[in-house]
């Protein structure tokens, strides 16, 4: 167990090579090197205020009760060499970007520390009630409204003129053979499907899976959501091709029940009620 050290050059006013890499993918998803101009000065404001802020933090009075141990650190550790390869690569990347391993055990435990300090700081924030849980599934009612999906297979024949089979009269042809033979053996679509589909759903006989309104092309859009369950369509056609829908089955519009989605609702309550603590306490260390 390490325990955490008061001074502040725990946290020097150096710039760190670690933030610097830590903000311009969270900011940018790009690499320190990659940056513009304009952007390497937007990651190093922020760098230099997240070290002040670190800095506050390990130096406030709460700090002084919190300790790290070293399995912590080296599962978090793990985790980022585990993004590479090799340990070879892991290294080599670290020297890249100005790092060495030790450099990067200081950090990641600070890492580690500061977030222990903030979860130390918001853990005796008031439980979330049953009161307010159904007061939050009241006020945002819309958010639990799942609209009407269905679950639908097609058959695709692309139109390609440039090609004999795929020629428009030809693709045309081609799937209202299909569609003729669907029509009277229906439980052979995802069989046909697997034989003459040129889309990749082919490999899943045809399956699109639970599909809400707006998200095919117009014309496919307008034909499923006119379906029964078990229905097959006419030809229709997309700028992909010629299609054939087959409606599987139809899931209602409904709501989801406040029993189902409780604690879910608990938990991200207390989430931001903790972030909250945290936030304004931040703000007391930065007033001081």
């Amino acid at each position: 167990m390490s325990e955490l050290a008061a001074p502040a050059a725990a946290i020097s006013a150096a710039a760190s090579p670690y933030l610097t890499l830590k903000h311009a993918n969270a900011l940018f998803s790009t690499t320190p090197e990659a940056l513009t101009p304009e952007q390497r000065q937007q990651v190093s404001t922020v760098v230099a205020r997240q070290r002040e802020i670190e800095r506050r933090i390990l130096n406030s009075p709460q700090a002084a009760h919190v300790v790290v141990n070293d399995e912590a650190i080296a599962r978090s550790l793990g985790e980022i060499a585990a993004r590479f390869t090799s340990e070879a690569e892991f290294v080599l990347d670290l020297a890249r970007h100005g790092l060495s391993e030790q450099a990067l055990r200081e950090d990641v435990e600070r890492d580690l520390r500061v977030e222990a300090v903030l979860e130390m700081v918001s853990a005796r924030v008031a439980p979330v009630s049953n009161l307010e849980t159904e007061l939050f599934y009241q006020l945002h009612y819309p958010r639990f409204q799942t609209p009407e999906r269905r679950s639908l297979r097609h058959i695709l024949i692309t139109i390609n003129d440039d090609t004999k089979d795929n020629a428009r009269a030809a693709a045309h042809a081609r799937i209202e053979q299909i569609h003729a033979l669907l029509l009277k053996s229906p439980d052979r679509f995802a069989e046909q499907a697997l034989r003459h589909s040129e889309c990749p759903t082919a490999m899943q006989g045809g399956l699109l899976g639970q599909v809400p309104r707006g998200e095919l092309f117009p014309s496919l859009d307008e034909a499923a959501f006119q379906m029964r369950p078990a229905s097959i369509s006419g030809v229709l056609e997309s700028p992909m091709g010629f299609h054939i829908l087959r409606c599987d089955n139809v899931q209602p519009a409904g709501t989801v029940p406040l029993t189902a989605v409780r604690d879910k609702i608990r938990a991200q309550m207390l989430k931001t009620r903790r972030e909250n603590k945290q936030r304004a306490w931040v703000k007391t260390l930065l007033a001081r």
